[in-house]
């Protein structure tokens, strides 16, 4: 006899009784949350929520992937990218920071820099590894550790240290689990930095600890002052850093979705083997485009970085005559406010800025430790806007 189809419905459990427990535990993107009401409202929301370039990928490498398409190049490539790009990426980086990788085997073109970090972590961890992360940091490093089965340890910087990692708290965390290091310098959230005498402390802990690191440097090119330091640069440590980094920030092509990593052959054939059986390779009109962007879109890069410094220091300068403290972010293109002043929790300041006065910003405690207290505004964003966003949040504070 065939059941009716109530009876076949209670017979199955609560759907969140099947997902794994890492997923069921996780937190949805704070980011998210906030772009979703903006993209959902249709009032004048100003948004400095977004960490998006405002500027258009530039024509001419718009123009290499339509070509590409109009030549039928629309199939499969290597598991590991074009060749052409690889290599490009190897001089690029050679050229630029110092690190010298071999195309063939020691490069893997990603969808993202974030499938590279997810690779990274799934090829490496064992269940129970614990996996040192700066924070405030970038928000997908803690989910992905734990849905790989890695456990996250946050190690809180602050702002009187400008955000930077110090011998003594990665000291403090390491413990005998301890076995992959995360770094994300220029910083998202914070704008900071390390320099190589920064790094060098850093190093010394890592090798005394045999520890791997997982270095996304996707803000590379978005310093303003001194030149980015690769931590692969580094002496000893290019073998023990799997250097993540993509066209994203630097070069306007977020929705493009193009990635890379680089490091010992070891690891990358083992990153490759688990993107062979889950992505198979990256666009291939991403990759066109990416070449492009690498050989011919230098200049049109720095341009962007000129026009986001002057937009760095507007901000940092209205944030400061409108009363909320701010350290100077030396990279990437977020300012880090703080409104402990306020006396609001960061979620409390971000909701009611968003609904009194109309401005998104991110509350700073979705970053992890040390990011309560202060709120992430993007200034990658038009003067004009940035200028009436400052107007906003200043007439905001005046109300509280």
């Amino acid at each position: 006899m065939i059941k009716d189809e109530t009876t076949i419905q209670t017979s199955i459990k609560s759907m969140k009784d099947y997902l794994a427990p890492a997923v069921r535990e996780m937190k949805p993107s704070g980011i998210r949350k906030f772009f979703d009401l903006v993209s959902n409202s249709k009032e004048d929301i100003i948004s400095l929520g977004v960490g998006e370039p405002d500027f258009s990928t530039p024509w001419h490498v718009r123009e290499a992937a339509v070509h590409s398409l109009e030549r039928g190049r629309t199939k499969y490539t290597p598991n590991s990218g074009i060749p052409e790009l690889r290599e490009a990426i190897a001089n690029y980086l050679y050229t630029s920071f110092k690190v010298k990788y071999e195309p063939s085997n020691e490069v893997l073109v990603t969808v993202g820099g974030s499938e590279a970090i997810d690779l990274a972590l799934r090829s490496l961890i064992t269940p129970g590894d614990e996996i040192l992360i700066p924070e405030p940091c970038y928000i997908s490093y803690s989910p992905i550790t734990a849905i790989s089965g890695g456990v996250p340890v946050g190690i809180e910087t602050f702002a009187k240290d400008q955000f930077k990692l110090t011998e003594k708290a990665l000291r403090d965390a390491i413990t005998p689990k301890s076995k992959i290091l995360i770094l994300c310098y220029p910083s998202n959230p914070t704008g900071g930095i390390m320099t190589y005498e920064d790094w060098l402390p850093i190093a010394k802990v890592v090798e005394e600890h045999d520890l791997i690191v997982i270095s996304d440097e996707i803000y590379a090119e978005l310093t303003y002052g001194q030149k980015h330091v690769s931590f692969a640069a580094v002496p000893g440590m290019q073998d023990r850093t799997i250097l993540v980094s993509g066209f994203s920030k630097a070069f306007a092509m977020t929705g493009w979705r193009m990635g890379y990593a680089c490091g010992h052959r070891e690891l990358i054939s083992a990153m490759t083997k688990i993107h062979q059986y889950t992505v198979m390779c990256a666009p291939v009109m991403g990759q066109v485009a990416a070449h492009e962007a690498l050989t011919n879109g230098l200049e049109e890069k720095d341009r962007m970085i000129e026009s986001y410094n002057q937009r760095r220091r507007l901000v940092v300068k209205g944030f400061r005559e409108v009363g909320l403290e701010c350290h100077e972010p030396q990279g990437a293109f977020y300012a880090f406010p703080s409104i402990v002043a306020t006396g609001l929790t960061s979620d409390e300041f971000a909701q009611r800025l968003l609904y009194e006065s109309k401005v998104a910003a991110v509350p700073g405690d979705v970053f992890g430790l040390g990011g309560e207290g202060f709120l992430r505004c993007s200034y990658a964003y038009s003067v004009s806007q940035l200028n009436e966003a400052l107007e906003r949040i200043g007439n905001f504070l005046r109300k509280l």
